[in-house]
């Protein structure tokens, strides 16, 4: 007798096509729940640079709006609904860089900080600075440069090496026309 093995099914066989289980369907609403969570969390500026529906953000203002704990949470679970209806991937990948953990938003930081280190070495980066941003204030980066090696030659707290990477990130965030990147922290400003 010839046993027939085309119609026994493995583990792993059409993966994709059967549902996913009840666990993993509420593991999912909970994940999307969490999001809109993160969501509401934003400041109203941050919100606004958050690619969503009309809907979805009327939710989520609506929740930042609510004070009182039953309320704010039946809203929470409306804002989970509507977080079913929309591709989060792009709402995550802004909360990234909210966040400064996108692979993006770090290469920029780390160009920027590169630029700050090499205007502190030699003044002549001034140009390299002007030839980027030509509205640059270049007084101002000549005079923060100035209190940048006075604060390291004294041993004080680096304030003036902060700002320098503070003018530059916003001259680097107005010319991108990208979001503000004033709401990511300095994290290597020494």
């Amino acid at each position: 007798m010839i046993h027939d093995d085309h119609d026994k099914t493995y583990p792993g066989d059409d993966a994709g096509t059967e549902p996913p289980s009840k666990s993993q369907r509420k593991r999912d609403m909970h994940a999307l729940q969490d999001l809109g969570e993160q969501l509401v969390a934003l400041s109203l500026d941050q919100l606004k640079k958050v690619p969503m529906p009309e809907s979805l953000a009327d939710a989520v203002r609506e929740a930042k709006r609510m004070t009182k704990h039953e309320a704010r949470r039946r809203q929470m679970q409306y804002v989970g609904k509507l977080m079913r209806t929309v591709d989060p991937e792009p709402i995550i990948a802004q909360l990234e860089v909210f966040n400064g953990v996108s692979k993006a938003e770090i290469a920029r930081q780390h160009r920027l900080e590169k630029l700050r280190a090499d205007l502190i070495e030699d003044e002549k980066t001034l140009q390299a600075i002007g030839e980027l941003w030509p509205g640059a204030d270049f007084q101002q980066l000549r005079t923060l440069r100035r209190n940048a090696l006075k604060e390291r030659e004294l041993n004080k707290p680096p304030r003036a090496f902060r700002e320098i990477f503070r003018v530059l990130r916003d001259l680097d965030a107005g010319a991108a026309g990208g979001p503000d990147a004033g709401d990511v922290d300095d994290e290597s400003e020494d």
